[in-house]
């Protein structure tokens, strides 16, 4: 299969939490598990977020409506980062995949990476010298 990417109005559809077409369906694998894929979903919680803007618009102090939109943005974002990998899971499920598959292919891809901290964990810190007395 090929990955198509989704047009700008799929790719919004999708970012609200709507289910692309089968073709897309690659793509979607991509998204949730290449290098990038904390950012990528920090920037659909900022899609998602954005019509808040409009709150900009309301009569009063533009100060007191400025730290409202932006206190609501920290919380929107801070919520949405918690919850990350198991949205992320929902997604892939919602497009045909075995819920698990996002975070084993991540592993996967940081496999080499990962134990590679491990040697330089042990190293420092689980050597096997015996204790002096």
């Amino acid at each position: 299969m090929s990955r198509e990417r989704p047009n700008p109005l799929q790719w919004l559809w999708y970012a609200y939490g709507g289910r692309l077409p089968a073709r897309c369906r690659e793509w979607v694998l991509h998204d949730i598990t290449c290098r990038t894929w904390a950012l990528r979903h920090v920037a659909r919680a900022l899609v998602q977020v954005s019509p808040g803007l409009l709150l900009l618009l309301l009569p009063g102090p533009l100060w007191i409506s400025a730290m409202s939109l932006l206190g609501g943005v920290i919380m929107a974002v801070w919520y949405s980062v918690s919850a990350m990998v198991e949205t992320c899971e929902h997604r892939l499920a919602k497009h045909g995949y075995p819920v698990g598959t996002g975070k084993a292919k991540r592993a996967e891809a940081n496999a080499e990476l990962l134990a590679a901290q491990e040697a330089r964990y042990a190293a420092l810190y689980r050597n096997n010298q015996p204790e002096q007395q």
